[in-house]
């Protein structure tokens, strides 16, 4: 019988994905674990291994195919002894028509439009009663605009210029009817730039691109690129985030460092700077627990160990493998999970797992030159921490002037959920460990 492969779910949240590659043909045999196709998520681009032993006997989804839903059927298997010629697509085909399958739906389901407003009618007595002023009434160019309270009240509620509408009442008096039955063409002039600035912030649309006649190329983006926008475009207009920076001595840690790692050398690890600071935000969050939280709208989440999502570029995007209760595991592990983690993370074969999740993030940009940066906070986490190059810079140790190793960091924190003092002990606790990096040992 045949079998009906589908469009996996890779992670929990995942809904849909771009069939980025097909690894198999049409008539090629697969077993269970055989890779079949490259599925790219918003996140990754993973491996599709097949389940099921037989032969590809169709491919309904081609590759390159984007927002393929999670159970759409992508290909049909025939089993073993099945003609493949005689075996049919399974699932109806392509399931991809079916977003358009909604959309006729909903324009079925749509409310008609609604009819075209009726030609005013004549004052009623009724509107006529409305007749009687009270306070002052509007003036146009030195003449009284002459209008009901009623009427005068719905201008306002409207945002109606009585300039601009013909009264079709006693002596050209504006009336309800009037207001109500007015154009676009009466609305208010545009709000002044004050207004505007003190108006309530709405989404903004990207400005349209524009070439200008500058040769160029249209490259078509990810969907990790995508989400990445999305994402940080959320964070930066959603969360207030509050910055503070230390300059940190670290000639201690580089000292320290160059001894760990000739211990370490007949294991063949290496540690870096990074694995070291990795510890230290760890270890950081751990003495000041209330950074070491999430803002959940009317709650806060308060975490128990220190999950660190640290940056890793890759091709087309950046993605945050975590290294899990950093703060309890020793500086070599971390190194060593850490390694694995980058290299997996560039072949895209990180499990979701893997980079979901984190209660806080750390981003170096020390290895190009970068002195000092303002990082943006990866939600829902409360905080990430920057760090910039280590360079010899003239400092005061032991209140006299000297040359010494210093690197600046700048932690982001959700002002939601962190107090700036709170904020500031933790910068404080993390400079201590990194310029007293014994601690981080023991």
């Amino acid at each position: 019988m045949p079998i009906a492969i589908k469009m996996p779910a890779l992670s929990p949240t995942m809904e849909e994905g771009t069939l980025a590659k097909w690894l198999v043909k049409v008539g090629d045999k697969v077993s269970s674990g055989d890779i079949m196709a490259e599925i790219e998520t918003d996140k990754a681009t993973m491996e599709f291994e097949a389940v099921d032993e037989g032969t590809i006997a169709h491919i309904q989804v081609d590759e390159g195919t984007e927002n393929v839903a999670v159970g759409t059927v992508i290909a049909t298997l025939a089993e073993e002894g099945e003609d493949v010629s005689e075996v049919e697509p399974q699932g109806g085909g392509d399931a991809a028509p079916a977003p358009a399958a909604k959309e006729e739906k909903a324009e079925e389901a749509a409310p008609a439009p609604s009819p075209s407003p009726a030609p005013k009618a004549s004052p009623s007595p009724t509107a006529v009663s409305e007749d009687i002023e009270a306070g002052p009434a509007p003036v146009k160019d030195g003449e009284r605009i002459i209008a009901s309270p009623l009427a005068r009240r719905i201008a306002e509620q409207k945002g109606v210029d009585l300039a601009n509408v013909k009264g079709s009442g006693p002596n050209g008096r504006i009336v309800k009817a009037d207001v109500e039955g007015a154009q676009p063409a009466a609305a208010a002039p545009a709000s002044t730039a004050a207004e505007k600035e003190m108006a309530p912030a709405v989404e903004q649309k990207p400005a349209a691109a524009q070439d200008f006649g500058i040769p160029h190329e249209v490259e078509k983006l990810s969907g990790m690129r995508k989400t990445i926008a999305r994402r940080l475009t959320e964070s930066k207009q959603q969360v207030p985030h509050i910055y503070l920076t230390v300059d940190i001595r670290l000639d201690a840690l580089l000292k320290l460092r160059s001894e760990l790692n000739a211990a370490l050398e007949p294991q063949e690890i290496k540690l870096s700077v990074n694995d070291m600071l990795i510890k230290a935000l760890a270890k950081s969050l751990e003495m000041v627990p209330e950074c070491n939280v999430q803002f959940a709208g009317d709650t806060m989440l308060k975490f128990n160990r220190a999950d660190i999502s640290v940056a890793v570029s890759i091709p087309h995007g950046l993605i945050t493998p975590i290294v899990k209760d950093a703060g309890t595991k020793a500086m070599s592990r971390i190194s060593t999970e850490m390694k694995d983690l980058a290299a997996r993370a560039k072949d895209g074969k990180l499990a979701p797992e893997e980079y979901q999740g984190g209660t806080a993030s750390l981003s170096n940009m020390g290895m190009f030159g970068i002195k000092q940066f303002e990082a943006v906070i990866n939600p829902p986490q409360g905080m990430i921490m920057a760090i910039g190059a280590g360079e010899k810079r003239p400092h005061v140790v032991d209140d006299a002037l000297q040359i010494a190793t210093v690197m600046s960091a700048t932690g982001s924190f959700d002002h939601r959920a962190i107090d700036g003092a709170d904020g500031a002990q933790l910068m404080k606790v993390f400079k201590e460990l990194c310029e007293a990096p014994l601690g981080l040992v023991a």
